[in-house]
């Protein structure tokens, strides 16, 4: 999956309604990336936006509804994401997206605080919210349905293997994704880069048919 940082920008100037619901929405994006939910503050929100902390309510609702809305918009970044980098860096190829999507060292990076695989990771941890699970669910669903396309594209290209259901492969890889926050809990520290480099062959395998692994570096 892409490593979008989100990005905010400090506005002072008067603006349109929608301009600031979008820079509420930006902000939010990148608090909630560093900190996550339980510590990002609506009022940090409202400063870096140059608004008062009454307008993020305003505009939102409640803090849970700002998140959740945040979830929304990540969904369309992801899947603008690989479709961009399938496009620029993989030359159009699905199995070298795949390739750079399971490169050694990758979800880490993705999952680490400020990016987007991290936002999700919380996300997926606040089942008292009703709301931000009910967001949650409907990214995830997005992302399955992008990746569904991905690989169903994949196989017309003869990169994935003929007889891959793209629907589940595509579920069998966001599940991969989405397991990182457990297996850094529970895999030893000694050995938990070979065995996550060993996971990520599989699910390439699993995915292509290709018995020859192509990672990054590789």
């Amino acid at each position: 999956m892409p490593q979008q940082e989100p990005t905010t920008t400090h506005r002072r100037t008067r603006l349109s309604a929608a301009d600031r619901k979008a820079s509420i929405l930006e902000a939010a994006t990148t608090v909630f990336a560093d900190v996550g939910y339980r510590r990002g503050r609506t009022a940090e929100i409202a400063a870096r936006v140059g608004v008062s902390e009454p307008v993020v309510f305003q505009n939102f609702g409640s803090k849970a509804a700002l998140y959740a809305a945040v979830l929304d918009q990540v969904a369309d970044w992801v899947g603008t994401g690989l479709r961009e980098e399938l496009d620029t860096c993989c030359g159009g190829s699905v199995a070298a997206l795949l390739d750079h999507v399971l490169a050694p060292g990758h979800i880490d990076r993705m999952h680490a605080r400020g990016n987007l695989g991290a936002l999700l990771a919380d996300a997926a941890a606040l089942a008292e919210e009703p709301s931000i699970t009910e967001a949650y669910g409907r990214c995830t669903r997005r992302l399955a349905e992008e990746l569904t396309a991905l690989l169903a594209q994949g196989q017309r290209a003869g990169e994935i293997a003929p007889g891959l259901d793209p629907a589940a492969g595509a579920w069998w890889l966001l599940s991969f994704v989405a397991s990182h926050r457990f297996r850094g809990t529970a895999l030893p520290e000694e050995s938990r880069t070979e065995l996550e480099d060993g996971l990520a062959r599989l699910t390439r395998r699993m995915l292509t048919g290709d018995a020859g692994p192509r990672t990054a570096g590789n």
